[in-house]
């Protein structure tokens, strides 16, 4: 019963397009995307919403819909952790290390609507 009434208390979420990549948008979540124009504590607005879901109505964009938006705040800029690429060719003494670290920005999620 506990599960049940957990499900109806879902709020509303959307899968917006953010930098070229798709992310679950749910009011007050915090996530990370690539590097954004803008200071911390600034609003951005994002218009390209591809689906919303409200207490189980979904609605689907052709490709986006239209009238929506996902406010959101930046809370601050960062980079990723460092990724080593590692390159070598076998018996012909070729080595190749490089690394890293892609510059993200964090942002929390205000509204959906």
């Amino acid at each position: 019963m506990l599960i049940f009434a957990l499900q109806i208390l879902k709020s509303m979420y959307a899968i917006v397009e953010i930098a070229g990549q798709q992310f679950k948008a749910e009011a007050g979540k915090k996530l990370y995307v690539h590097r954004l124009e803008g200071n911390e504590g600034d609003s951005v607005a994002f218009d390209k919403v591809l689906l919303t879901e409200d207490n189980g109505a979904v609605k689907v964009g052709t490709p986006t819909i239209k009238g929506i938006k996902v406010n959101a705040k930046i809370v601050g800029h960062m980079k990723d952790d460092k990724v080593i690429i590692y390159k070598k060719k076998r018996r012909k003494t070729y080595e190749k290390t490089q690394g890293h670290r892609q510059s993200l920005t964090q942002i929390s999620i205000e509204s959906i609507g």
